[in-house]
């Protein structure tokens, strides 16, 4: 599936280091240091109201995380994937009365432009889990053969004892989360702890068995669809070395999503998923998570629309450290589109030389990503009255994504 345009990146004289980033399983700053390509999955949409702030920032984060790496010289290989069928998809395609189809296309497309309008670098695969059916079904059934899954009536469950007793595994030792807690959170977030039938109330879905309708694949395991884990780990194997250099997405997906994709893919490879799991924070509007069940989202495109700079929008975002959990409030653009035509007038009256702020921006955002440090240092040199110069304006295009060429 084609995902969207490059944004120019500029080469810069010497090179950066690899950054140090926080690792959710280790729960401490790790240099994500690849040993060859840095292999970065990134866990992607499900199409429907995209793409919000929320989604926006996860995505700008490993953006930077990838120029941080083209920086230090290394070949980047980046892999996201997009759930286009699932039963949030389905629900929203029915209640809206629309096709489930042209829905997910409707959003993919949305979302590529809104990408393209903020500077995100484009993953080199981008793939939608319609793409790889087939080879799913071939991991479940590989899990079937090794004990690893089992069946409660048509649907096929991964057998979580039995992968930790198998695999370098063990439930927990990404979100250090009590069971209770599991318990709470699978319930919420797409699980059935309460299913009839299943050895463990936490084992998840590999293969939903055909039902009510709904689209189904005929495979030798059974007509069905993917479960939601199974896929970012068949992905992440079809396109990537495993261990991964990074895994990245939502806080939100440490469980039960990114636990038991790392799960699968130990079951299935018997090597850990990633070297690195990494977690951007969540966005809040009006007191509450920005979130598509509580409608409180606030639109890339619909701000694009009324009017607003993306560079405006990218800028604002950079304003908040990516581990954080923040609130968007609306007078945020406001203030970024003043400071962004601050940039811009100082761009304006660049000279030629090298970049006096470079080593700056290096330092700071190989620090865990410290994007809001970065901003800092740009607004400390105007504030300061340093003169532009044309070698910071191609530092700040390349480690921030922002445009000041030619302002």
């Amino acid at each position: 599936m084609k995902s969207w345009n490059r944004p120019e990146v500029p080469g810069l004289p010497g090179s950066g280091e690899a950054p140090r980033i926080w690792d959710t399983a280790s729960r401490s700053q790790v240099e994500a240091r690849p040993h060859d390509v840095a292999a970065l999955y990134v866990c992607g949409i499900t199409p429907y109201d995209a793409t919000h702030l929320g989604h926006a920032a996860t995505y700008l984060a490993y953006d930077l995380l990838v120029r941080q790496w083209l920086d230090a010289g290394y070949d980047v290989r980046y892999v996201q994937n997009v759930t286009d069928i699932d039963d949030p998809l389905l629900e929203r395609a029915t209640a809206i009365n629309v096709d489930w189809r042209e829905l997910a296309a409707s959003q993919i497309e949305l979302f590529r432009n809104d990408m393209q309008l903020l500077g995100v670098i484009p993953p080199d695969f981008y793939v939608a889990v319609t793409e790889v059916i087939d080879e799913v079904a071939d991991a479940v059934t590989t899990l079937l053969d090794r004990g690893l899954a089992y069946r409660v009536g048509d649907d096929i469950y991964f057998d979580s004892v039995a992968a930790e007793a198998a695999s370098p595994w063990k439930l927990g030792d990404e979100s250090h989360l009590e069971r209770a807690q599991m318990l709470v959170l699978s319930a919420e977030r797409g699980g059935d702890p309460e299913r009839e039938g299943k050895r463990d109330a936490l084992d998840p879905l590999l293969w939903r068995g055909e039902c009510n309708g709904d689209p189904a694949w005929q495979e030798p395991i059974g007509s069905g669809r993917p479960g939601w884990h199974i896929e970012c780990s068949v992905i992440a194997q079809m396109f990537l070395d495993i261990p991964v250099t990074v895994k990245g997405g939502g806080s939100d997906l440490i469980f039960p999503h990114h636990e038991f994709s790392a799960g699968h893919t130990a079951a299935l490879s018997g090597t850990p998923l990633a070297e690195l799991y990494s977690h951007t924070g969540m966005v809040a509007y009006r007191g509450s998570k920005m979130s598509k069940s509580l409608g409180n989202l606030v639109l890339v495109s619909q701000l694009v629309e009324s009017g607003a700079d993306p560079q405006a929008i990218r800028l604002a975002l950079l304003g908040h450290h990516y581990r954080s959990n923040w609130e968007w409030h609306d007078e945020e653009l406001a203030a970024a589109t003043v400071q962004l035509a601050a940039w811009q007038g100082w761009a304006a009256d660049a000279v030629p030389g090298e970049s006096l702020l470079l080593a700056r921006l290096r330092g700071v955002l190989a620090n865990d990503l410290d994007a809001p440090g970065a901003v800092r240092v740009v607004d400390a040199a105007i504030s300061a009255g340093e003169q532009a110069t044309a070698g910071d304006l191609l530092a700040i295009q390349s480690l921030l994504g922002i445009s000041l060429v030619g302002a």
